[in-house]
């Protein structure tokens, strides 16, 4: 019997009619982005509940073995990447079973916008694009797509034309822009509507990127609504 992963929760309304699910990066944990919460400024109307889950925790190979939240294993940044492929898929069930909690509280899928930065967003990709209800978008800050080899054969049709925010830090020394810009052209290829976003800064967020998060959300939500 498997247990969903802990989480902070935070509602900006009672009775929420949206949910957004917000995957925190390598090493950090569900506490990261909860101070992005006032900076967005989202309508109270729109009754939304937070969910910051936590990454198990596990052995990371590029850190040295550290013991850290991370949503999957890291065997290297540079040269032929080898990806965990079972982390990936274990992760991925974990977030679906936050998904169908949502649900049973009483947000439908298409109220659900799944989110992440850098691990948290592979996740969100890998997750959503796979997911068999249409959500009400992706939000991807600083990732990638991952595992995307098998990406097209493992699609689900139900979210061919799901809202997908993409953006990325030009001068990221983690995740390269090209790496980001051959995930966000393998979407675009099979069909995808990516809105991209790239501002100057490098493995992080920016009051720009808020702002244009903030408007993003607004649409996807009040278009669900």
């Amino acid at each position: 019997m498997s247990t969903v992963l802990e989480a902070i929760e935070i509602e900006s309304a009672p009775s929420p009619r949206a949910s957004i699910i917000w995957l925190h990066g390598l090493g950090a944990d569900g506490h990261d982005f909860v101070p992005i919460i006032p900076e967005l400024g989202l309508p109270l109307t729109l009754r939304v509940r937070f969910v910051f889950p936590h990454a198990p925790t596990r052995p990371v190979t590029i850190n040295g073995g550290m013991v850290m939240r991370a949503w999957y294993d890291v065997y290297n940044l540079e040269g032929q990447r080898r990806e965990d492929d079972k982390g990936v898929r274990a992760s991925q069930t974990a977030v679906e079973e936050l998904i169908a909690r949502e649900k049973a509280r009483g947000v439908p899928a298409g109220r659900i916008v799944l989110a992440g930065f850098s691990q948290g967003g592979a996740i969100a990709l890998q997750t959503a694009l796979r997911h068999g209800e249409r959500l009400a978008g992706i939000m991807a800050l600083s990732t990638y797509l991952p595992i995307a080899e098998k990406f097209a054969a493992e699609a689900s049709a139900a979210n061919r034309d799901v809202p997908i925010f993409m953006a990325h830090g030009s001068v990221d020394p983690v995740i390269p822009m090209a790496r980001a810009e051959q995930s966000r052209g393998l979407l675009q290829s099979l069909g995808y509507a990516v809105e991209w976003r790239e501002y100057p800064m490098p493995h992080s967020v920016c009051p720009e990127e808020i702002t244009d998060v903030s408007a993003w959300l607004g649409k996807v939500l009040g278009r669900a609504a």
